[in-house]
Order: C-alpha cells, then sequence, then structure tokens
C-alpha cells in the first residue's frame, strides 16, 4: 500500500512540474518592442458610406504578429462620448520601429 501512494505521489508531482514548465507569452514585436524590419506601406481599402451616422472610418493597418507584418482591414466605429480615436501608426525608434496609437484616449 504505502509502495503505491508512493508512486502516486510522484506522477503527480511529475505532472504539475510538467504543467508548471509551459508558459504562454506574447509573439515578439508586440507593443512596446522594437521591429527591426519596416513595415509596409498602406493598402487601398474602399471606405463606402458609414452604416450609421456619426460613425468613423477606423483605418486598416500593419501589425507585427508571428514575426512578420500581418494587415488588419479597416472598420467603422461608433464615437465613444468624451474621448477621441489616437490613429495607429508606425514611428522609427532608434534602429529599429514601434507602434504608438490605435487607442481611446480621455479629453
Amino acid at each position: 500500500m504505502k509502495l503505491n501512494s508512493l508512486r502516486v505521489a510522484l506522477a503527480a508531482t511529475l505532472l504539475c512540474a510538467t504543467l508548471c514548465a509551459c508558459v504562454v507569452a506574447a509573439a515578439p514585436g508586440y507593443y512596446g518592442e522594437t521591429v527591426y524590419a519596416a513595415p509596409p506601406a498602406a493598402q487601398y481599402e474602399v471606405v463606402g458610406v458609414a452604416p450609421v451616422p456619426g460613425y468613423f472610418w477606423v483605418g486598416g493597418g500593419w501589425f507585427w504578429e508571428g514575426g512578420r507584418y500581418g494587415w488588419h482591414p479597416g472598420y467603422w466605429a461608433a464615437p465613444r462620448p468624451g474621448y477621441h480615436w489616437m490613429p495607429r501608426e508606425w514611428a522609427r525608434v532608434g534602429g529599429g520601429w514601434r507602434v504608438r496609437g490605435g487607442v481611446w484616449v480621455r479629453r
């Protein structure tokens, strides 16, 4: 009986150690990190007419994901009272590029 309890305890300890070793982390190049490849030129988007009066167009942009740039298309957004939209842009910082904006800022 003692031997089985010891085996179960050892197996549980090994399982816990294995699960604790799993780490989930954001891909390199996300917000606040420097990307060393310049972003491609913006893509042309057909904007059309706002679905509801007062909505505004949030232009698409390049996002750094999985070690490369990926385009996310623009969309219509409702205004938020007391806030203004700060568009997303890539800025040259030192020897690389860093993303700024793409957020609501309180007035």
